[in-house]
């Protein structure tokens, strides 16, 4: 079926230039005009999907093709365009930066499988003429991407944007749709992995505020959406019809969320409801204690570095996931939440804080990424989720390392194939039905992980004792395996 799909791409010459704070600032001015507009990130990333949430008053969603099938991403702009007015896209890096000399999964290559018109975002420090020449590299380079406006960023003074403007125009033959002189103070600070998520940011709502009356001050907004809307009709295949599942009494799985673990794709938590789960979100900071109910536990990537002191302080919640997790709770933890199962933390001033101690490492957060990019994992020993010799691909950005680094004969889930786990190409931490890992997957690029972690939690539930308040903590603690957990064998219970 082809449809009208209204939609924009903005991109850049590299990364940094500013295409974020114009994203926000365009989707808050969009919002204010009354229009529905579903925001994209390409590539892997939490933090500017959780800033364009804000903006947009609407879930953004991640558009990859290296984690993602050709037919996927159609199908996620398909989902998402049948309900909004439009679509906007903050592409990532350069416009051609990919995987290789072939820019593989680059910006550009989405913007060519959606059809997308693509704006560039291009950074005017100390330059003038040569910025023509370089959008119009961009053009020639590959002409298959639809490049149909530019924005500049970072002008001196009007003169500036006055040379630059008319050089673009005259030599690319396409518009300048606005100039946004150099800013003296960012209402977007950034730290070691981008930007600060909104949730701790102590100004988030008024950051946003800030960018959308850049965008109304310095861009043509109206022509930038006339640019979306010139967008060619898109070609969607309908879902294929399929009888309703039976699906049995949902299981509850707990979703630790909040300032120190707030990386969650949307698609990973509906791909759990799908699966059959009702999901609990817990407060890792300020909660007692996980709740009886609980069926299994599912810990995702965050900032527990910089919330390290409120994560020591709650000691009853520390103890309670270690417990539950002796009695052969489910759970399933990436990056920070691999982290948090560890002894302690230590953090760049050398104070160490005491974490949850499933697992017998420290870790020792360092000044430079100690893992950064795409992962692809090869499963290798038997776990509580995936089958031996199944291929994942996800990705890794963490500036922590583990002491001491895990023994060659201790048995790890993952052979890394690609990236780096927790050294020696190995990934993926076990302990009873607990499998923790450096690497962030994405439930469209491994199908099997929701369906596996709801049925372990089905298999939990069906096998645990109902327990009365008065005695659920001491029927936990009883129900401990004898052994420190790095002498432990893998148990699924």
């Amino acid at each position: 079926m082809v449809r009208p799909c209204p939609r924009l791409l903005l991109a850049a010459l590299r990364g940094g230039a500013g295409k974020t704070t114009l994203t926000l600032g365009l989707l808050a001015v969009w919002r204010s005009q009354r229009r529905k507009i579903v925001p994209f990130k390409k590539g892997p990333d939490y933090i500017d999907p959780a800033w364009h949430a804000l903006a947009a008053g609407a879930p953004s969603h991640n558009l990859d093709p290296f984690l993602m099938a050709t037919h996927q991403i159609m199908a996620q702009v398909s989902r998402y365009a049948a309900t909004a007015d439009a679509l906007l896209i903050e592409g990532n890096r350069g416009l051609y930066d990919g995987l290789d000399e072939k820019g593989t999964f680059s910006t550009a290559e989405l913007a060519k499988l959606l059809a997308t018109p693509v704006v560039l975002v291009v950074d005017c420090t100390m330059a003038t003429r040569t910025l023509a020449a370089l959008v119009l590299g961009c053009q020639q380079f590959d002409p298959e991407v639809a490049i149909r406006g530019v924005i500049l960023n970072q002008v001196a003074r009007p003169r500036h944007a006055a040379i630059i403007k008319s050089a673009i125009e005259r030599y690319c033959g396409i518009q300048v749709l606005g100039a946004v002189p150099r800013q003296r103070c960012d209402v977007f600070p950034e730290r070691h992995m981008g930007l600060v998520p909104p949730p701790e940011h102590r100004a988030a709502q008024r950051a946003v505020s800030a960018a959308r009356d850049l965008v109304e001050e310095h861009l043509n907004v109206e022509a930038l959406w006339q640019v979306a809307c010139h967008a060619p009709a898109l070609a969607f295949s309908d879902p294929p019809h399929k009888a309703p599942d039976i699906i049995p009494e949902p299981v509850a799985i707990g979703v630790i969320r909040d300032s120190a673990f707030q990386f969650y794709y949307p698609e990973n938590l509906e791909a759990l409801e799908q699966a059959g789960a009702k999901l609990v979100f817990l407060n890792a900071l300020t909660d007692p204690a996980l709740p009886d109910h609980l069926d299994a536990l599912y810990i995702g990537g965050g900032f527990p570095e910089t919330n390290a002191p409120g994560l020591a302080l709650n000691q009853s919640f520390r103890a309670s996931v270690k417990d539950a997790a002796q009695a052969g709770l489910p759970i399933y933890a990436e990056c920070g939440g691999l982290m948090y199962l560890g002894e302690s933390l230590q953090d760049l001033q050398g104070h160490h804080y005491p974490m949850v101690g499933v697992f017998p490492y420290r870790f020792i957060m360092g000044k430079k990424p100690q893992g950064h990019g795409y992962t692809i994992l090869e499963v290798c020993h038997p776990n509580p989720y995936f089958p031996l010799g199944t291929q994942l691909k996800g990705h890794e950005f963490h500036y922590s390392h583990l002491q001491p680094e895990p023994a060659p004969e201790e048995h790890l889930a993952f052979r890394v194939v690609r990236g780096t786990g927790v050294g020696n190409h190995r990934d993926g931490l076990i302990f009873r039905n607990v499998l923790a890992t450096y690497t962030h997957l994405h439930a469209l690029s491994a199908p099997g992980w929701a369906p596996a972690l709801v049925q372990r939690a089905r298999d939990y539930a069906a096998h645990r004792l109902p327990a009365s308040p008065a005695s659920s903590t001491s029927s936990l603690r009883t129900a401990k395996l004898g052994g420190s957990p790095n002498t432990a064998r893998t148990v699924f219970s």
